[in-house]
């Protein structure tokens, strides 16, 4: 017996979460040679992708903002424990939630998306396609839906049954973060500086709380454009907790598009984290930033060969080599 998880929402929550279900893999659909690969669901599934990219395009034609939101939720669960949708799973006794965590508590979204597409996916296919892969694939097609780039994405994961929220808290970066601590953070994923910069640029779309950008609108002058400075000041109040959930859009002149003008932003010292301007502040990566303001087409190509990357955690390489061993024998085992 194999174990393919379900995303589905709780009847006394709002959130989504994956309840784990069990059954039989045919061994016509799932050889032993499997793999993680682009084409994983071509027999089991044909339609699945198909599917989900009509339900990802159908939910941020409905909202804009939400390409951004799915972007980061791909983007948090990979940092930890890997591509594996940890991050869909609820609070329990037995785990404690990744969402809790101080860098998605109050500020991830999307799981409804995630949600709508699997009950898509399972009237078609039950039990076949894994939250995780979902996860994968609706980032891809959040990113083209804004007129991002595509990218190649290797399928077949399996969903996790525990979540790591201590992990979350020290592994996810942190908006207060400075360059070497986000560098180093990108570092232990196998991630370069550049690759970093470059998902970095997703920030050219969506919007951050009040809360994340307060203390840099007002207490970081040297490093922020009055201008800037000013107008953000109008929907977030100097006083603490006064407006904290206010939002504003990280990139102040395309914020529904995914384009270059973040580092352009950068330049102009208009980045509206303390995190995203640390990329251009003299320090490592300033050549980067001026590099893909200049050049859109490296940004993109840049950013999707980094989301390639990025999902190509522990966990996904070992999953790989363990399918790639039961090549030869005769019968699946689990």
């Amino acid at each position: 017996m194999g174990l393919v998880a379900v995303c589905s929402r709780s009847a006394s929550r709002s959130s989504s979460a994956c309840i784990i279900v069990t059954m039989l893999l045919l061994l016509a659909y799932m050889p032993c040679e499997a793999y993680l690969s682009s084409t994983f669901y071509d027999k089991m599934c044909p339609s699945a992708l198909n599917t989900i990219r009509t339900s990802i395009r159908t939910a941020v034609s409905r909202e804009r903002r939400m390409a951004a939101s799915l972007i980061r939720l791909h983007f948090h669960d990979c940092f930890v424990q890997g591509c594996d949708a940890s991050f869909l799973l609820d609070e329990a006794a037995s785990t404690r939630s990744e969402r809790n965590a101080r860098q998605n508590l109050n500020s991830a979204r999307g799981f409804n998306v995630i949600e709508a597409a699997k009950s898509q996916v399972e009237s078609i296919c039950p039990g076949v396609v894994s939250c995780a892969d979902i996860l994968a694939v609706a980032a891809r097609y959040a990113s083209v839906a804004v007129g991002g780039p595509t990218w190649s994405v290797k399928l077949g994961r399996r969903d996790s049954t525990s979540a790591s929220l201590s992990q979350a808290e020290t592994d996810l970066p942190r908006f207060t973060d400075g360059l070497e601590k986000i560098i180093s953070l990108f570092d232990s994923k196998g991630l370069s500086a550049r690759d970093m910069v470059a998902l970095s640029g997703s920030h050219t779309i969506g919007q951050a709380q009040c809360v994340t950008f307060r203390d840099r609108i007002y207490n970081n002058a040297s490093d922020i454009d009055a201008g800037f400075a000013s107008t953000r000041k109008r929907r977030c109040p100097t006083n603490a907790r006064d407006g904290d959930s206010n939002l504003a859009p990280l990139d102040l002149v395309t914020p529904n598009s995914f384009d270059n003008n973040y580092f352009k932003n950068l330049i102009q010292r208009k980045g509206l984290l303390e995190s995203d301007q640390i990329l251009f502040s003299g320090g490592s990566t300033d050549s980067i930033v001026s590099e893909y303001s200049k050049s859109p087409a490296t940004f993109n190509s840049d950013f999707a060969s980094a989301m390639k990357e990025d999902e190509k955690g522990k966990k996904e390489e070992d999953e790989e080599r363990r399918r790639k061993k039961m090549r030869g024998r005769k019968k699946m085992e689990f």
